[in-house]
């Protein structure tokens, strides 16, 4: 019989650029500050595992355990793409889930620098915007040095056309009314890398990187960690009252990969990754998309958070123009996305995004995010995007122990 899963406790760090922390020193704020968060130490815990991407084989779990205090306990380091941190949670619920662990502690680290992980080639050279006679956008793009569909600003680019070319009423617009709303939100969020409104006209206006996502519609590298603490429900019956209030339930923990395919496969399928994931959440929460209160999903670049909003089923299909022309996913929205402000403007060290979505939907459902807080959250998902490939799903819910 399955085991129930909570969320004891989670933090974060500030995503920003580190000069004077190393990976080590990110890592350890996060852990200390989730296991405090939670009421606990790390006497507490039963298993642990750490997500790094740029040291995936340095063994930064057990260099971490030696900071924070060594128990015997089993030690898992993770690298999976952009899907690092909530694979390393998902170790530690696959724990607890099988019995052999009451509670656990997951992390997510990473050190990127000015050098990310995400580019390849640099920036690109200038795009000539093309209109066509279709009222289709394109963009043609330079051949030589420059950013490819090799790379994750060339995938997600062609991936969000390829829905523009599918559906009216999406656009070079539409894309870039997400960057807006996710910036606008982070002014709101003291952890985020950057904490700055921008104009519809200066997201469009910006240097174009891949068409249609220009620099505003792509997430800047940097640095941080973040952590939690995730215990069993029958262990949480012990813990104080105050503990078990504050508590959030992992109602659903959802990884896919990427499905064979007639033909072969010449890019990552990024929506059926998504979609397939989404689904098999739904069904093990019992929840349906429409339920949801808030979300925060893998918005590497704005394209990419648009076509999520159809493939986690929150618009009608083929209707993600429709949900952002309606502000549906803006914090006072129907159902808010990204209020941290997403990867867009939060930032995005790899290993540390998938956890860092945790924290912020159980922030909300706890009702303890501040001036961001949407109101009267009770039901939230996480969904993070690891290319090469790999999704992770999350469904957390606000729910008595």
């Amino acid at each position: 019989m399955s085991r129930d899963v909570w969320v004891l406790g989670t933090s974060m760090t500030k995503f920003m650029r580190y000069k004077d922390k190393d990976l080590m020193d990110l890592g350890c704020e996060a852990a200390l500050a989730a296991m405090a968060d939670g009421g606990v130490t790390i006497a507490d815990m039963d298993v642990m595992a750490v997500g790094c991407l740029a040291e995936a084989s340095g063994g930064v779990g057990q260099r971490l355990q030696k900071q924070i205090g060594q128990t015997g306990i089993p030690v898992y380091n993770v690298a999976n793409a952009c899907a690092t941190g909530a694979t390393a949670l998902r170790t530690v619920i696959l724990s607890i889930k099988a019995g052999e662990s009451e509670m656990g502690l997951a992390v997510g680290v990473e050190k990127m620098g000015k050098m990310g992980l995400l580019g390849g080639a640099g920036r690109a050279k200038e795009a000539k915007h093309v209109y066509e006679p279709s009222g289709r956008y394109g963009a043609v793009m330079p051949t030589e040095g420059v950013i490819g569909t090799g790379v994750m600003p060339g995938v997600f680019a062609q991936a969000g056309m390829e829905y523009a070319n599918l559906h009216d009423g999406v656009g070079f617009e539409q894309f870039a009314k997400v960057a807006e709303k996710n910036h606008a939100h982070s002014v709101l969020n003291p952890l985020a890398q950057y904490q700055k409104a921008f104009s519809l006209a200066e997201v469009m206006g910006g240097e174009m990187i891949a068409y249609p996502n220009t620099i505003l519609m792509c997430c800047p590298t940097g640095d941080g960690a973040a952590a939690a603490v995730v215990v069993s429900a029958e262990k949480l019956k012990t813990l104080p009252a105050e503990a078990q209030r504050r508590a959030v339930k992992i109602s659903a923990s959802v990884m896919t990969s990427d499905p064979w395919s007639e033909g072969g496969q010449v890019q990552p399928d990024i929506n059926t990754l998504t979609r397939n994931a989404a689904a098999q959440a739904y069904e093990a929460a019992g929840v349906d998309p429409q339920d949801l209160d808030l979300v925060e999903l893998h918005d590497c670049f704005a394209s990419a958070e648009l076509l999520h909003y159809d493939n986690l089923q929150l618009c009608e299909p083929g209707g993600a123009g429709d949900f952002i022309d309606s502000r549906a996913p803006w914090r006072d929205g129907r159902i808010p996305v990204n209020v941290s402000g997403g990867l867009l403007s939060k930032g995005h060290p790899l290993g540390a995004t998938g956890i860092a979505n945790v924290y912020e939907v159980t922030t909300h459902l706890r009702g303890e995010a501040g001036d961001r807080q949407v109101e009267g959250a009770k039901v939230g998902l996480t969904h993070v995007i690891g290319l090469g490939s790999a999704c992770a799903v999350h469904v957390l819910e606000k729910a008595a122990v």
